[in-house]
C-alpha cells in the first residue's frame, strides 16, 4: 500500500519508479517535450501532462499501470492525438500513456476476412496491408491517413461509409485489453458472435476509462467490383436535407451519402479544386458500390430520384480520378475551413434524417444570433452533423461565443430526438451536453458500469460521463422527449 498523500508526491513516486523500470526513451519528463502532448485535435483544451510514457511491450505497459495504481496517479491513454473532443486531454498530476509504439499489424487472415492489429496501427494502413488479398477495412474517418485504430475504438469512429458498413463497433470482432490491475483480458475473436456477455459493446466507445486496449481484431470486406459516385446540386439546403431522407425512404442504402452547404463547398473547392459547383446552396455526394449490373441499375435509379427530390443538376463521376476528386473535397473540408477563418470549432451531433432540413435552418438562425459563420459538412445518410463554427481566437470573447453556439447546436440535436455525439466521442468537450441529454439515474448507471471495470477511477478521469455534481452546477434539466432510445446514443 502506498504511503503517498498528495498528487504531486504520487506522480514523483511514479516517475522515480519508471525511471528504473523503463528504458530512457520510454519516459518523457522534460517540460519542453511533454508540451507536445498537451492536447489532441481539440486544441481549445490544453494541459501539459505530468509525465509521458511510451511503452513498447506488454511488460512495459503493465509496469506503468502498476506504478500508477500503487501511487493513485491518473492514467490518460492516447492514440495518434487526432481526436476532436478532448478525450486524450492530459492531467497535470498524471501519466499520459502513449500507445504509439504498439504499432504492428499482427495478422491479415484472408480466409476469415479479418485482421489482428495493435492499437497504434493507422486506420488506412489496415486497408493497405489487406489490399493484396482484395480486402479492406470499411470505417474511414476523414483523418484515416493519421488516426490510429486504438483511437477509433476509444471513440467509436465512423466515416463517410458508415451508412452502409457501420461504425467501429460494427466492424471490430475482438479486443485484448489490460485493466489497471495489469490483468490481460480478451473479449470476442475472429468470429462474429462469441459466448457470454457482449463486452465489446461496452468497450468500444469507452474512451479509455475501462481498460487499455492492446490488440484489435477487425472485420475485412471484399473490394466491391465497381464503385460510382454521383454529385447532386441543390438551390437550398432544406431541399437537400429532405432529399437525404427521400433516398433512404426509397429503399436504397448507398455506401456513402454526404452533404455540404455553400460555405463548405466554396472552401473545399478553393483548397482542393474538386470540381464542385460553387453557386449551389448544397451538394450531396452519393456513392454506390457492388457488382457492375447492380451499380448500373442503382445509378439510374438514384439519378432520377434526386431530380425528382429537387436537385437542379446530377453529375456522375466519369472515372476513378474524378471520383477521387469528389471525395478529396469532402475529406479536406476541415482543413479547407482553416483557410477561410483563423480558427474553427468542429461540432459532432446526430439527428434523425427527417429532421435535417429543420436543423440546418435552425443552425443558420443560430449563426446569425451568435454573429459567427458556420460551414456545414456531415455524414447526411446517418444524420451525423459536423458544423464548423468559424471564429477568431485573437478577438476577445469569440471563443466563449463559439462554445455557446456549439452548446446550442447540441441541445438542438437532443431536442429533435438525436444525441450530442456521433463519432467524435464526449471527452471533455460534451460533458455539459451529456447533462442535457441524460437524467441523473441514467448517468449514475454509467458510473456504476465504470466502477465495475475500474473502481479507483484512475483511467482517464473526468472524461465522457459527467458527475451528478457537475450537472447540478450546469443547471440544466435533460430535454430528451419521451421516445424510444436513439440508436446512436453516445457510448462510454
Amino acid at each position: 500500500m502506498s504511503t503517498v498523500t498528495t498528487p504531486q508526491a504520487g506522480l514523483a513516486a511514479v516517475i522515480d519508479t519508471l525511471r528504473v523500470q523503463l528504458p530512457p526513451e520510454a519516459l518523457i519528463v522534460e517540460e519542453s517535450e511533454r508540451r507536445a502532448y498537451e492536447c489532441d485535435g481539440l486544441s481549445a483544451f490544453r494541459e501539459v501532462p505530468g509525465a509521458v510514457a511510451l511503452p513498447a511491450s506488454m511488460e512495459q505497459l503493465q509496469l506503468c499501470l502498476t506504478a500508477c495504481r500503487e501511487h493513485g496517479v491518473p492514467v490518460v491513454p492516447r492514440g495518434a492525438g487526432t481526436g476532436l473532443s478532448g478525450g486524450a486531454l492530459p492531467s497535470a498530476e498524471g501519466l499520459l500513456l502513449s500507445m504509439a509504439r504498439f504499432n504492428r499489424i499482427l495478422e491479415i487472415d484472408a480466409d476469415n476476412r479479418c485482421a489482428v492489429v495493435q492499437p497504434g496501427v493507422r486506420n488506412l494502413a489496415i486497408s493497405e496491408a489487406a489490399a493484396p488479398a482484395g480486402l479492406y477495412y470499411a470505417p474511414d474517418p476523414s483523418s484515416q491517413i493519421a488516426c490510429s485504430i486504438g483511437g477509433n475504438v476509444a471513440e467509436n469512429a465512423g466515416g463517410v461509409h458508415c451508412l452502409k458498413y457501420g461504425l467501429t463497433v460494427h466492424n471490430v470482432t475482438g479486443l485484448e485489453f489490460v485493466t489497471l490491475d495489469g490483468e490481460v483480458i480478451r473479449v470476442g475473436g475472429k468470429t462474429l458472435d462469441t459466448e457470454g456477455l457482449d463486452l465489446l459493446a461496452f468497450l468500444i466507445g469507452s474512451e479509455g476509462m475501462l481498460g487499455i486496449v492492446t490488440e484489435v481484431t477487425v472485420r475485412l470486406l471484399p473490394r466491391p467490383e465497381r464503385t460510382q459516385v454521383l454529385m447532386a446540386s441543390f438551390d437550398d439546403v432544406e431541399t437537400a436535407g429532405a432529399a437525404v431522407a427521400g433516398i433512404i425512404a426509397a429503399g436504397l442504402i448507398p455506401a456513402g451519402l454526404e452533404m455540404m452547404d455553400n460555405a463548405a463547398i466554396r472552401a473545399a473547392e478553393d483548397f482542393v479544386h474538386a470540381g464542385y459547383p460553387v453557386d449551389a446552396a448544397a451538394i450531396l455526394l452519393c456513392e454506390l458500390d457492388g457488382s457492375n449490373s447492380e451499380v448500373s441499375e442503382s445509378v439510374m435509379f438514384v439519378r432520377e430520384k434526386l431530380l425528382e427530390l429537387g436537385a437542379t443538376e446530377v453529375r456522375t463521376a466519369q472515372d476513378d480520378a474524378e471520383r477521387a476528386r469528389f471525395w478529396a473535397g469532402r475529406k479536406a473540408a476541415f482543413p479547407a475551413a482553416g483557410r477561410i477563418s483563423p480558427d474553427y470549432y468542429c461540432m459532432d451531433g446526430t439527428i434523425p434524417r427527417h429532421q435535417l432540413g429543420h436543423v440546418l435552418e435552425r443552425i443558420e438562425a443560430l449563426s446569425a444570433e451568435h454573429g459567427l459563420g458556420v460551414c456545414n459538412v456531415f455524414h447526411a445518410g446517418d444524420g451525423n452533423l459536423h458544423p464548423l463554427i468559424l471564429y477568431d481566437a485573437s478577438q476577445p470573447g469569440q471563443i466563449e461565443t463559439a462554445e455557446a453556439f456549439g452548446e446550442a447546436i447540441l441541445e438542438l440535436c437532443v431536442a429533435v430526438g438525436g444525441t450530442v455525439t456521433g463519432e467524435h466521442g464526449v471527452g471533455v468537450e460534451k460533458l455539459d451536453g451529456m447533462c442535457v441529454q441524460f437524467a441523473s439515474a441514467e448517468l449514475e448507471q454509467f458510473h456504476a458500469l465504470r466502477r465495475a471495470f475500474e473502481p479507483r477511477g484512475l483511467l482517464n478521469p473526468g472524461k465522457a460521463v459527467p458527475t451528478l455534481a457537475r450537472c447540478a452546477e450546469f443547471g440544466r434539466q435533460h430535454v430528451r422527449s419521451a421516445q424510444p432510445p436513439h440508436p446512436n446514443l453516445p457510448r462510454f
